[in-house]
């Protein structure tokens, strides 16, 4: 299963990814195998040299007993060092945000996060990846 965030690669261009595992409390795992996740305006931040991603809402667990989490609370990411040091240093830079891509779960069924170091797109380059969406859209409706 893999929940996407579907709004960033329309509001972003994505110079490198990288796969970060998460923090999480057991009832949150259980929401994410669920599809119960919103990436609206979810980023990532640093925090004394940690990563953390922020505004991720993962909704309260139905069926949880009395240990529940708080929806949208801070999510701690790990990285290796040397991964957390270069994206410190592309953030430092005006312009960069790390954007939360995507979760899904590996073969080990442990849940994963791939985050995007991006810089945002301004309208008009919008308007010209919409375009060519559309028209590789045709291209593939005339072929058929």
């Amino acid at each position: 299963m893999e929940l996407r965030n579907r709004s960033a690669f329309h509001d972003y261009y994505f110079e490198t990814t990288y796969i970060a595992g998460m923090v999480l409390v057991g009832t949150e795992v259980k929401s994410i195998r669920t599809g119960k996740v919103s990436f609206n305006d979810a980023y990532c931040l640093f925090e004394k040299g940690e990563l953390y991603v922020k505004n991720l809402h993962i909704s309260e667990y139905a069926y949880g007993t009395t240990q529940k989490h708080a929806p949208s609370q801070e999510r701690k990411l790990l990285l290796h060092k040397k991964e957390l040091r270069k994206l410190e240093s592309k953030i430092k830079e005006k312009g960069y945000t790390i954007i939360p891509l995507k979760i899904f779960f590996t073969e080990k069924n442990i849940a994963k996060l791939e985050i995007g170091l991006g810089k945002g797109k301004k309208v008009h380059d919008k308007r010209d990846s919409i375009k060519k969406r559309e028209v590789e859209r045709d291209i593939k409706r005339y072929l058929k």
